[in-house]
């Protein structure tokens, strides 16, 4: 071994260029090994707010799915309350909440289904009007055909119920309009043979009238020949009292111009009353005896211009009991007046009780 090589040989001016060169050494690989630690040290630390990073993220994504979730959740809950009860605020709470919603296909259905709501209302209010509007004139055929076809537009599972009511109503009132329209010709039919039958009176009464007059036309010439007779008989009868003197008995005139007048209902000669049997008549006989003046009265046929008139009763019962009842000049104001009453709240609280309710109009 080198002697030079050995600290132990070296001058301590060697020594002390050695010591700063071993301190130089150390130096350098310590702070070798510092810089080497930093660095793995800040490569931990990068690593870790990396993983912190993606962690956060993944926390974040998460929570935008569940909110998501939450916010879609929300949103059908709400479109099925305004399904099942379509008012306007329920419609808006709908439509508010789908605006949370950020999945583009979903948030698109939704609004879809508000769309359909609001069809399906305006649907429901046409049908609800046709249908009042033909109960208030049950009569009119047109509007109930518009009131059928309104109703059958009723397709959504959601408005069964509705269009069930409806029909029923539409049939209850047309029912009601077909037996008011049937009792009506019932009783015009009866009304129009009863004007016949006086009618027939009046001409059978006219014509037997005619026929007294007839009758007595005749008996007054009768009576003016049978007059006629005796006065011929009377003027053509001479009989001598004493001295053989003549004496000439005559009614309304002489012996020798005997006045005989046929003239219908005027007797001349001798005084005889004639009978009459004729109504709204007068004979009148004259002579030489005297005279009769017979009037009789004339008899005017019956005479029933006064024809009644059909009014309508509306009533709603209750149990069985008519509850609720009133009296109409028409038919469409009585239909009217039962179809209210049996849809007010008073009655629709009694029917959501338990207790049956039924209305109708009938022809008093």
């Amino acid at each position: 071994m080198n002697k030079n090589l050995n600290p132990l040989n070296w001058t301590k001016k060697q020594q002390i260029i050695g010591g700063a060169i071993a301190v130089v050494l150390i130096g350098g690989v310590t702070t070798g090994i510092v810089a080497n630690a930093n660095h793995q040290a800040e490569v931990r630390k990068i690593e870790q707010l990396s993983k912190e990073k993606v962690e956060k993220d993944r926390a974040r994504v998460e929570k935008a799915k569940q909110l998501e979730k939450s916010n879609e959740a929300d949103s059908k809950k709400l479109l099925d309350i305004a399904e099942k009860t379509p008012t306007d605020k329920n419609i808006k709470l709908a439509e508010d909440s789908i605006l949370k919603v950020k999945n583009a296909e979903v948030k698109k259905a939704f609004d879809n289904q508000v769309v359909g709501i609001k069809n399906r209302v305006k649907l429901e209010t046409e049908a609800k009007t046709a249908v009042s509007n033909y109960q208030k004139d049950a009569m009119n055929n047109d509007k109930y055909k518009t009131a059928q076809q309104a109703v059958s537009k009723l397709t959504s599972s959601y408005s069964k119920g509705l269009k069930d009511s409806l029909n029923k109503q539409l049939s209850t009132s047309k029912k009601q309009a077909d037996d008011a329209i049937k009792a009506q010709q019932v009783k015009s039919a009866s009304d129009s043979k009863a004007k016949a039958t006086n009618t027939n009176k009046e001409q059978t009464a006219s014509t037997e009238s005619a026929t007294n007059n007839n009758s007595n036309n005749a008996n007054a010439n009768e009576n003016t020949v049978s007059q006629g007779t005796v006065n011929n008989e009377v003027a053509s009868g001479s009989n001598s009292y004493g001295g053989g003197s003549q004496n000439n008995y005559s009614q309304g005139g002489s012996n020798t111009s005997q006045n005989n007048t046929n003239s219908g209902s005027s007797n001349q000669g001798q005084g005889n009353s004639g009978q009459n049997n004729s109504n709204s008549n007068t004979n009148t006989n004259t002579g030489g005896n005297g005279s009769n003046k017979n009037n009789n009265g004339s008899n005017g046929g019956d005479n029933n211009n006064n024809q009644p008139q059909t009014r309508y009763l509306g009533w709603v019962s209750v149990d069985g009991v008519r509850r609720y009842s009133q009296t109409f000049n028409t038919l469409g104001e009585a239909q009217n007046y039962a179809a209210t009453t049996a849809n007010s709240s008073e009655v629709t609280d009694l029917l959501l009780s338990g207790h049956s309710i039924r209305y109708g109009v009938e022809p008093v």
